[in-house]
């Protein structure tokens, strides 16, 4: 690593690891833009689209925000008609969020959009390599308790 620090300071592996994730981010905001949806709305959707439905709460605590960001998140999402909130039938101080017909339909076009982007970005590396680079990523020293500034 003392090598790193001694060459082109703006190739430290810091820097490119935030250059390409900001790169990626702006990009995968616009894909989610481009079908009408901010970021954690798309995120919300995707999770509702693998799960059907989830607690409120599970759903803020997944997204790592607060339940009253969630709670505006949701508003939106469900004025769209994309998920509808009940109450759970075995608690009624919980909501349940569930996907809609009109979610999975937009969902589909997300996941499209978001697709697109990860070809682009990857187009250079061949399948091993980017199994090889999830792998390395997911043995980067983070913690779910980081902080990370998500835009809505």
């Amino acid at each position: 690593m003392a090598a790193a620090a001694d060459s082109d300071p703006l190739d430290r592996l810091g820097f490119l690891l935030a250059r390409h994730g900001a790169i990626a981010n702006s990009r995968v905001h616009h894909a989610f833009e481009t079908c009408g949806l901010a970021l954690r709305q798309g995120t919300a959707l995707m999770l509702l689209g693998s799960s059907g439905f989830m607690s409120q709460r599970t759903l803020a605590a997944t997204l790592e925000v607060d339940p009253s960001i969630m709670v505006g998140i949701l508003n939106d999402l469900e004025s769209a008609h994309l998920v509808e909130r009940r109450r759970d039938p075995s608690d009624r101080r919980r909501h349940i969020v569930a996907i809609t017909q009109e979610g999975r339909c937009l969902l589909a076009k997300a996941q499209q959009a978001v697709t697109d982007v990860e070809e682009g970005l990857f187009a250079d590396l061949a399948p091993e390599e980017i199994a090889a680079l999830r792998g390395l990523l997911a043995r980067v020293r983070t913690s779910p308790r980081d902080p990370v500034c998500f835009e809505q």
